[in-house]
């Protein structure tokens, strides 16, 4: 089949949600914004050996490349509303299709998003970009700049557990649980309404906690301190890490796609989302990591494009 079959048997569905004036199949879309609210826009790519495994389950991408760019619009505290997809592909197979197609429409059922254009190609390697534009009240944009020397650190959920599925899967010895936390990521989009107008800063963890606080805590003008000891770790990886290796999941694994946010006050009530106090903001500039009061050095400053 060719492009245009292709995207007409697996993703041409009829965008009816509000806004959408024109979707798939012009050269372009038209969308309506909501009068009086502004406009938040994200992009994020994956790509194959690099975001996820080779042979990764179809279904599970499709869902996986949507939430991630959700948790990007959950870290602004914003409302997601349309998508549009880049998709390349190297080899047009009616099974991966069909599985990728149900992931990603589950993903935009499941939090409100309509798929409203894109493209497809063929190359070497899969690679899926989604790019997403959320709506948000004038003001109430949440970003990584604010944090003031003095505010309480914030996590939602638990840390650690996608990069240790991960790394059970490259050892040969998976742990479902683990690795489910990778393949289907929760992003926190209703948290992440909840803390606007509330929260100082907000991040998202997609390349490890001590990296991406570190870009917060720089956005800030300021600096970090993580008490290890508090760092909130699910039993599953507990139970089959050691110590060292479950604070090094967690610091610097990645792929979590919780929300790290700072604030002076009580956090918002999270309902059944964990939300675990794990430091404070500091004038000091970097991120200091303390266990049981003392220092402790850690070298690997998580996941880093290009190096």
């Amino acid at each position: 089949m060719d492009e245009f079959e292709l995207i007409r048997r697996y993703f041409d569905r009829a965008a009816t949600a509000d806004g959408v004036v024109i979707g798939i199949g012009d050269d372009g879309a038209v969308i309506e914004p909501t009068p009086g609210l502004q406009q938040v826009q994200v992009i994020d790519t994956l790509v194959e050996g690099v975001h996820f495994p080779e042979n990764f389950n179809p279904t599970d991408l499709g869902y996986r490349v949507v939430v991630v760019n959700l948790s990007d619009i959950a870290a602004m505290g914003a409302t997601p509303r349309w998508m549009t997809l880049a998709l390349t592909l190297t080899a047009a197979d009616d099974e991966w299709l069909t599985g990728f197609a149900e992931g990603l429409h589950g993903a935009c059922v499941e939090f409100g998003v309509a798929l409203i254009g894109g493209d497809t190609t063929s190359g070497e390697r899969i690679v899926g970009t989604v790019h997403i534009t959320g709506e948000v009240e004038p003001g109430k944009a949440l970003t990584r700049a604010g944090a003031k020397p003095g505010d309480r650190v914030f996590v939602t959920g638990t840390v650690g557990d996608a990069a240790a599925g991960l790394d059970g899967l490259r050892t040969g010895q998976p742990v479902k649980t683990l690795f489910n936390r990778f393949s289907r990521p929760s992003p926190r989009v209703a948290y992440g309404r909840a803390l606007s107008g509330l929260a100082t800063a907000v991040i998202d963890l997609s390349d490890g906690l001590l990296g991406d606080l570190g870009k917060l805590a720089e956005a800030s003008g300021a600096g970090a301190e993580i008490e290890l000891e508090r760092l909130p770790l699910s039993d599953d990886l507990r139970g089959h890490y050691s110590a060292d290796e479950q604070r090094r999941f967690a610091l610097t694994g990645g792929d979590d796609y919780e929300l790290c946010f700072t604030m002076s006050g009580e956090p918002p009530d999270p309902g059944i989302l964990q939300v675990t106090e794990i430091g404070r903001i500091t004038s000091t500039p970097g991120v200091a990591c303390r266990l049981d009061g003392e220092l402790v050095e850690i070298e690997d400053p998580g996941y880093l494009h290009f190096q």
